[in-house]
């Protein structure tokens, strides 16, 4: 184990590191500049005042100077200020840790337990009216893009029927956790829908594979149910690309919950991940960056790991 973590560590460095100066170098690639994105639009700047602010701002050096010196205020704990109001990057984006996370791991709790559930049950009876069933709703469900998802939610759930609120964290002026759950389920459960729709049909076929093997004849010939046997033999031994499943859409589930947030005014890192977009915030952008990119190589890691604890046939190196 201590082996197979060193061995992680020294390729996910190169590899946080490619993905920050890749981020870097697209968006300072990118049209458009912080000092016209925070100027208002009624007061004109000369053109030696905006020289004056982007020194001020270091945006005159070098791209390669700007990212080195970015990268060493990173090493000291530092992530910066932002261009907008001078605020921490790390004290701004850590007020918003919480209800991304909130968001996130209810999505993920939801798309897994009911994709699993949906997909065993597909499984079952493969070629049945109810696999057929939920086969188009799992095609319905791939192809739909959150954004879109998110705005109908919002439409039937909230506008025409009134079981949710069209947006926001609490109900303004106050509210208990039930308020802030109440505020939650919609989101989150429109988050969970692609995640659902695809790990129901990994899971039906994870488990129709299994269930040509040997061992599966086994269990139905000491006259174990076709329940009995899925749940206690099939499953268990159709974990390993389940996980992997899982593992591999984090970052689209985290990529998902951006357009979300925005949809139902969410206040989370997608809502100021945006904001950081529209006004050019680089140290906002990249420390945002930074922050996801160590979620998901830490979600990469803690897949692989599970892999070894779920299948003992499976050995760390």
């Amino acid at each position: 184990m201590p082996t197979f973590l060193i061995k992680r560590l020294l390729v996910s460095i190169p590899t946080f590191a490619a993905i920050l100066a890749l981020v870097f170098v697209l968006l300072n690639a990118a049209p458009g500049d912080p000092v016209d994105a925070f100027t208002p639009p009624d007061q004109s700047l000369s053109v030696e005042q905006k020289e004056q602010l982007r020194h001020e701002m270091g945006l005159d050096r070098p791209l390669p100077v700007r990212f080195g010196l970015w990268l060493a205020q990173l090493a000291q704990g530092e992530l910066g200020h932002r261009y907008k109001d001078g605020a921490s990057v790390y004290d701004t984006i850590v007020s918003r840790i919480g209800p991304t996370l909130m968001l996130s791991a209810t999505g993920l709790g939801l798309g897994a337990s009911l994709g699993v559930g949906l997909g065993l049950l597909a499984a079952r009876k493969p070629y049945g009216w109810i696999d057929q069933l939920l086969s188009l709703l799992a095609y319905l469900g791939m192809s739909s893009p959150a954004f879109l998802l998110g705005i109908l939610g919002m439409y039937l759930f909230a506008l025409q029927l009134g079981w949710f609120p069209t947006g926001g964290y609490a109900t303004p002026g106050g509210g208990d956790w039930l308020d802030v759950l109440h505020h939650l389920f919609l989101p989150a459960g429109v988050l969970s829908i692609q995640f659902i729709a695809i790990l129901m049909r990994y899971t039906r076929a994870s488990v129709l594979e299994v269930q040509n093997q040997d061992f599966m004849r086994t269990a139905h010939a000491k006259g174990l149910s076709r329940t009995q046997a899925l749940l206690s033999h099939a499953f268990p031994n159709a974990l390993v690309p389940i996980v992997t499943v899982i593992g591999a859409n984090f970052g689209a589930l985290i990529g998902g919950a951006v357009f979300l947030e925005v949809v139902f005014s969410w206040p989370g890192m997608g809502t100021l991940f945006v904001d950081g977009i529209e006004s050019r915030d680089y140290p906002l952008i990249m420390g945002i960056t930074l922050f996801m990119a160590l979620a998901i190589l830490l979600v990469n890691l803690l897949t692989d790991l599970i892999y070894a604890w779920i299948d003992p046939r499976i050995s760390l190196r």
